[in-house]
């Protein structure tokens, strides 16, 4: 009785959690100010997905005069690899899609560069939008509807299901994780407390030996009996 109250309560957490995800996600807007091509610095946002992961970012840019924004999106290796790259991003809601190689966070960088002959002013901003679609996110449902003819309803429960899906597969991607970390704690713990006992029979060895040493040293002098 208390396993099955258990499971119902998880599976019911578990759906709320994917219809909060489903209709809570937004996009993130923000302006950036036009800056000379020598000196730009990128403004980014950055967000975690696992290994082997669907990614389709959705970006676009508002309207603004003698401004060129590109795009960019690597990962947070060492070398920074490119994920995906827009020289100059239109008025018009694009999408990039790409497959992530390995877990972490994936950096995405816009820039606003001044036209030639230009200089830095507060009236040269534009604004940017960008958005995440990830893993059952990128998945086509009108196209899926129509190539197994599903209905409306059979479409929604296909969304939740997949969304269900991911979250779990998150779940138990977490769990390992933290049984991993715990088995390295309890590992250290263990190889602490055999130092700590070494290092104790080698100072009371050390100690003892020291004894007998000074003893003996002190009888040859014959200032002890």
């Amino acid at each position: 009785m208390t396993r099955f109250f258990f499971s119902a309560t998880v599976a019911i957490s578990v759906l709320v959690l994917a219809g909060w995800l489903q209709t809570g996600a937004q996009a993130i807007k923000f302006d950036i100010a036009g800056q000379d091509s020598a000196d730009a610095v990128p403004v980014c946002v950055s967000h975690y997905v696992d290994d082997e992961t669907q990614v389709i970012v959705k970006y676009k840019a508002g309207p603004g005069s003698n401004q060129k924004i590109t795009f960019e999106v690597t990962d947070d290796t060492v070398h920074q690899n490119q994920l995906y790259r827009k020289d100059s991003v239109p008025e018009e809601m694009q999408k990039g899609a790409f497959l992530t190689k390995q877990a972490g966070d994936i950096i995405a960088c816009f820039n606003n560069v001044l036209s030639s002959g230009v200089h830095p002013d507060p009236r040269y901003t534009r604004s940017v939008e960008i958005d995440f679609e990830i893993g059952a996110e990128t998945i086509d449902y009108v196209k899926l509807a129509e190539k197994e003819k599903l209905k409306p309803m059979e479409v929604e429960l296909r969304k939740l299901e997949d969304m269900v899906k991911e979250i779990l597969d998150n779940m138990e991607v977490l769990q390992a994780r933290e049984e991993k970390m715990r088995n390295t704690n309890e590992s250290t713990n263990a190889r602490v407390q055999w130092f700590s006992t070494l290092t104790m029979v080698i100072l009371v060895t050390l100690g003892l030996w020291q004894i007998f040493y000074l003893k003996r040293f002190f009888r040859k002098k014959r200032l002890i009996d």
